[in-house]
């Protein structure tokens, strides 16, 4: 059965990395003693080596060891052999093209669908969806595929801002870029705020965390989901 936690963000305003979810994850990591870490978003171009210290200095405040998969000489074998699974937040399309240039999409989507814990965060949490296609980053790189995961029906956006009241940006808001979408996709979208997450077991999705979601359906009103709504039932 599918156990995943799917976060918008790794750090809220005011905290540290991953401090916010971290008694979450305590409970949801309980079984575990070391944490495969997935490095390839690589935010701001950091290295695979200096991602996994900040995933490692995190973890270890619940007494939990990471591991980056580039650490290992056969990442397949690793992600087979792994207690739960972490992917960090960066940039997208990278992090897709990585997947795929090691050939790992596949067995990571298996070993997960088999009950492998995972944890994402930001483009983390962006390939869980059908697709990555409503990611927020540039596309600094061409992956062979827009497909990602498919772990939930549907896709991410995460960090999703509402309009700003009285502010004279001129530029699209993220629902105005999710009506884009809609104009030549069906799959819907939902946009998660800042420090709310998606809490997955087997076909179980729930939204978790203080704010709502804004659910984005083809042809339909979006509307507002509180907290500890089933997401899954729209579906």
């Amino acid at each position: 059965m599918k156990k995943l936690i799917i976060a918008s963000t790794s750090t809220v305003h005011g905290s540290d990395y991953l401090e916010y979810i971290l008694p979450t994850l305590s409970t949801f990591f309980k079984k575990v003693n070391t944490i495969l870490f997935i490095p390839f978003a690589r935010p701001g171009g950091i290295s695979y080596d200096e991602y996994t210290v900040i995933a490692r200095n995190a973890f270890i405040k619940i007494d939990k060891k990471v591991k980056g998969i580039h650490e290992f000489e056969n990442p397949i074998k690793a992600l087979e052999e792994a207690e739960a699974i972490f992917t960090g937040g960066g940039n997208t399309f990278e992090l897709v093209n990585q997947l795929y240039k090691n050939n790992i999409i596949d067995i990571l989507k298996e070993v997960v669908e088999n009950g492998t814990p995972y944890f994402g965060t930001s483009a983390g949490s962006n390939i869980c969806g059908v697709t990555m296609m409503n990611t927020n980053d540039m596309p600094i790189i061409y992956p062979p595929s827009f497909k990602t995961l498919g772990f939930i029906p549907f896709n991410i956006n995460a960090h999703y801002l509402d309009p700003i009241e009285g502010s004279t940006h001129m530029g699209e808001t993220r629902e105005t870029r999710i009506k884009e979408y809609h104009v030549f996709n069906t799959t819907s979208v939902l946009g998660l705020r800042e420090g709310s997450w998606l809490a997955v077991n087997g076909s179980s999705i729930t939204l978790k965390g203080n704010l709502t979601a804004r659910l984005f359906q083809k042809d339909k009103i979006a509307v507002e989901l509180e907290t500890e709504t089933e997401i899954n039932s729209f579906f």
